[in-house]
């Protein structure tokens, strides 16, 4: 049977996680900001050239679609008010029923409104592109590689986002030298982002006989897949393209010709490959569109207040540099070394629950940019 007081403090969370969220957001900047793009969407001659019109399009459906948003959970709220009054009132179980399913929709709406609002850069909405590398320590560290694949592909599982192979290099005994994704769904560059960094796995190793404990590390970058939408021009001549044939295991890793491709750009020393799809001409395509991708992140941490360090000055990949923190022994959490957040459950986090992770990231970065 459904309690008045128990619905009650349910709904004034979520009217109080409203309101902080409400506090964070600037809409009347949206307001302005869809009024601009509309007023240069109508200037004379700015269809003449329907390509060049396609980033501002693009920022016009994120600008509009989060002031949709926002403006129907401003009425689901409303009525959210008027059912908590009713049910004070008339605690009927009908009415109570009724408060329970205005909850459900508030908590939902509120939810979608939350994550939307972290996400303000225009390369946000864009998939993703994610890259995977073992640090040293040999096969330790490549299966904690594999490890993480694995927790990335179940997390796009549960968010009904599309991966696809890039580039694949199994390790010598167990786990990967490295591996590339595209990952497809909305704002999959936005979540992923947080991803960005060293993570750390301590646990007894299941390659030593001794059964020590072991410390392994893993980088993981995270780029926003561009497509075609944003030009950046790379010239033949600062390219060296080399061709070698895949290896692997077998079956989809293995080719009996040389199609696999190494893209250098030289300029930036940023070395791309691809060896996943069975034509040479594809796998240029997709070394290319990573090499894009890269250079894309490149100038935006130019561009950014907070300046990171180029690929090239990264951090390495050990002690003192991680992001997260997964202990498996001698005792069992998940920590977040940037916002404080940790979760006991190390099996639920490696089957892909991120989400806590992620929004305590997003939640950091929306307090940064205001203050």
């Amino acid at each position: 049977m459904l309690q008045y007081p128990e619905l009650r403090t349910q709904g004034k969370e979520l009217l109080d996680k409203f309101s902080d969220l409400w506090r964070r957001l600037d809409i009347e900047a949206d307001r302005q900001r869809l009024e601009a793009i509309e007023h240069e969407l109508v200037k004379p001659g700015a269809w003449e050239s329907p390509e060049s019109l396609t980033p501002l399009l693009r920022e016009k459906s994120l600008v509009s679609g989060r002031l949709e948003r926002l403006e129907a959970l401003g009425r689901v709220k409303a009525d959210l008010d008027e059912w908590l009054e009713l049910a004070r009132e008339d605690g009927g179980q009908d009415i109570l029923a009724a408060l329970a399913d205005q909850i459900v929709q508030f908590e939902a709406g509120l939810k979608k409104a939350e994550m939307a609002a972290f996400f303000t850069g225009p390369e946000d909405a864009s998939d993703a592109i994610l890259e995977i590398h073992p640090g040293a320590g040999g096969t330790e560290a490549q299966d904690w590689a594999e490890m993480l694949l694995r927790m990335y592909r179940r997390w796009c599982e549960r968010e009904n986002f599309t991966v696809k192979f890039l580039d694949f290099l199994p390790g010598d005994e167990a786990g990967v030298k490295s591996v590339t994704l595209q990952i497809c769904g909305p704002y999959a560059y936005g979540l992923l982002q947080s991803e960005k960094g060293i993570h750390r796995l301590i646990r007894i190793s299941p390659f030593d006989a001794s059964g020590r404990r072991h410390t392994s590390f893993a980088s993981v970058d995270v780029y926003p897949d561009v497509g075609s939408d944003i030009e950046i021009e790379i010239k033949d001549e600062d390219l060296r393209v080399d061709v070698f044939r895949a290896s692997g295991p077998g079956g989809q890793h293995v080719n009996k010709t040389s199609s696999a491709i190494r893209i250098t750009h030289l300029p930036t020393n940023i070395v791309v490959q691809c060896q996943n799809e069975k034509s040479q001409h594809r796998n240029r395509e997709s070394a290319l569109k990573v090499l894009k991708a890269r250079l894309y992140e490149r100038e935006l941490q130019k561009l950014e207040a907070e300046k990171k360090e180029d690929y090239d000055s990264k951090n390495a990949i050990g002690f003192g540099s991680q992001i997260r923190t997964y202990t498996l022994q001698p005792y069992r959490l998940v920590k977040d070394h940037r916002t404080g957040v940790d979760v006991g459950d190390v099996d639920a986090v490696l089957d892909g629950e991120l989400d806590k992770f992620i929004r305590g990231y997003l939640l950091r970065q929306s307090d940064a940019r205001q203050h």
